[in-house]
């Protein structure tokens, strides 16, 4: 199955809480994710929030163009769950 995101509310700071495809709903903390120039502008609290749920993309896009990967999101909201562990290794966002 593939992930998509299907609703998205800003929550303050950084965090977003994301509703996906698969009926899960969790809080991503995407502080880590703003690194390199695309990103650079959404550190301002401001333009992180003026995010929106592309419904081609199924994912979060912010207006300077920037996108996250549903699988980041998804990974960023639930890492902290051992059972998917194996998922985030296959995906490679752990070791």
């Amino acid at each position: 199955m593939f992930l998509h995101v299907k609703d998205a509310r800003y929550l303050g700071d950084y965090r977003v809480k994301v509703v996906f495809n698969n009926g899960r709903e969790g809080v991503a903390d995407l502080a880590d994710a703003l690194k390199g120039p695309v990103f650079e502008s959404l550190t301002d609290r401001a333009n992180f929030s003026a995010f929106v749920v592309d419904k081609e993309l199924d994912t979060l896009v912010w207006p300077n163009g920037a996108d996250l990967a549903p699988e980041y999101l998804y990974y960023q909201a639930f890492k902290s769950e051992p059972e998917l562990r194996p998922q985030f290794i296959q995906w490679g966002y752990i070791t």
